[in-house]
């Protein structure tokens, strides 16, 4: 490819991160990164880097992660799409493929981010779709839970749901959506969108909201809670099977 001009691609990609030990390239364990960054090395017989939105934890889903890169292969965004499609696992599909601007950014362009975490609520657990909901047999206290979803509305220091090792500058983060829905026969969602997002702070938020549903913190507490900027203080961390990255938006 020596000789021709680099041009910039962003892939919008759907994957069941069941098999997948998070997005972020591991040395040994698989990951979506490195397996998108395999079949394009197929296609273009040139390494190349693909940058995501952010990171996905082991386990978690996406059906709209973001990612960019950068070639010098002439394939265009089409052939781009179907080629991948066609190299990749089952498990992850490639939604969308776009020529950008060479300026743009996956990861630092983005302006926010929206989550949404699946709950079963029944006493007995399903068989077919278990890897996509946290199972809870406990009736949970859906007002309380709105309540407390509620309080996180805003712009707050959210050091109190960040866990260890958080790559960051600071953990203030402003967030516009935290809402809890039932959509029938034991089924629930939490949506949360924002600007920005620390390590597992979605699933620690989850994990605080179904502790509030179970009785064992009031829904006025959850305030206190963020005020406290202390980990201990916040509930435990939901399990990564529930939890999708929605969609991404940039400037």
């Amino acid at each position: 490819m020596t000789g021709a001009s680099q041009k910039t691609f962003k892939l919008i990609i759907e994957y069941d991160g069941s098999a997948f030990h998070g997005w972020q390239r591991q040395k040994s364990d698989r990951t979506v990164q490195e397996t998108i960054e395999m079949a394009l090395e197929t296609m273009t017989r040139d390494k190349v880097t693909v940058i995501g939105s952010g990171r996905t934890d082991a386990g978690v889903h996406a059906l709209g992660q973001v990612a960019g890169f950068k070639t010098r292969s002439r394939l265009d965004a089409p052939v781009f799409l179907n080629g991948l499609n066609s190299l990749l696992p089952a498990d992850v599909v490639v939604r969308a493929c776009d020529r950008m601007p060479d300026a743009f950014h996956a990861r630092f362009d983005v302006t926010s981010k929206r989550y949404r975490y699946h709950i079963r609520n029944q006493p007995i657990a399903p068989a077919i779709g278990r890897q996509f909901v946290w199972h809870i047999r406990r009736t949970l206290d859906i007002p309380a839970m709105t309540d407390a979803a509620a309080a996180l509305i805003g712009t707050h220091d959210f050091k109190a749901f960040e866990g260890a090792g958080s790559p960051r500058d600071h953990s203030v983060r402003t967030v516009t959506d935290s809402t809890i829905k039932e959509t029938g026969g034991g089924n629930l969602t939490y949506d949360i969108q924002a600007n920005g997002f620390l390590r597992f702070m979605v699933r620690n938020i989850v994990g605080t909201l179904v502790e509030v549903g179970l009785g064992k913190i009031d829904s006025q507490k959850v305030r206190k809670i963020l005020q406290s900027k202390d980990r201990s203080c916040a509930g435990p961390r939901a399990p990564p099977q529930g939890l999708f990255l929605m969609d991404v938006a940039y400037k």
